[in-house]
């Protein structure tokens, strides 16, 4: 593993880059293949398809269990936690076309308020030029939403959502709204962790095979944990 604390914006909040994190990523693309077909997600902003890991599916569980232990570490040091529990695994594909995304899957998003929700992401199988991108919204000077200011952020994207060019697919870096203050690139077997309250959005390049098979599209492992 080859580890990388990086610090995005004016609230230099910690993004962690792991390469070589599972020593053989491929391996983790097959237990996804044996959990396809992925269900279709109803009311959430990742435009795709997902499969909830649990317990019952032994080996990708037991995957699962050895990312949080490995990454405990990476977690508490960039964090400052003792510990954190697991809320939700799965493997995901992007699989909706730029002219089929809804209003707020066109710009960036957030997790959760909670400062100590992470989300750990951990590229698969992805195209070349793709990955994930770190926002401030314009308007507001809001990076990461809290409790204190998510009335603020959701009045203001809903109304600037309203002003964007119909079918105007997913955000490439910065637009009228959203200045984009950091990116990860999309590398086979590279974890990424950061705080599900920093707005995010996907790097989609043009042109990206938006097939649901895991062994042609945009395959990723998405975890989310709350520290204490």
């Amino acid at each position: 593993m080859r580890p990388e604390l990086r610090r995005v914006g004016n609230s230099q909040s910690p993004v962690v880059v792991i390469d070589e994190f599972s020593g053989d990523s491929e391996a983790v693309a097959r237990l996804a293949e044996a959990l396809a077909p992925f269900p279709a997600i109803d009311h959430n902003y990742y435009p795709g398809v997902r499969r909830l890991i649990s317990e019952t599916d032994a080996d990708a569980n037991a995957y699962v269990n050895r990312t949080c232990e490995a990454a405990a570490q990476f977690i508490a040091g960039a964090f400052d936690v003792d510990g954190f529990d697991l809320l939700e695994a799965s493997f995901s594909m992007v699989t909706a076309r730029p002219s089929e995304l809804s209003l707020p899957q066109r710009a960036p998003h957030f997790d959760s308020p909670d400062q100590k929700y992470y989300a750990l992401l951990h590229y698969l199988r992805v195209p070349a030029n793709s990955g994930t991108a770190f926002f401030r919204q314009r308007s507001t000077g809001i990076e990461r939403v809290t409790e204190a200011n998510i009335s603020t952020f959701v009045r203001k994207a809903e109304a600037e959502a309203a002003q964007l060019a119909p079918h105007s697919g997913y955000i490439h870096g910065s637009d009228a709204f959203f200045e984009r203050i950091g990116a990860v690139e999309a590398v086979p077997d590279r974890l990424v962790i950061y705080q599900g309250s920093l707005l995010h959005s996907g790097i989609i390049p043009a042109g990206m095979n938006f097939s649901s098979d895991p062994r042609e599209g945009r395959l990723t492992a998405n975890l989310f944990v709350r520290g204490h």
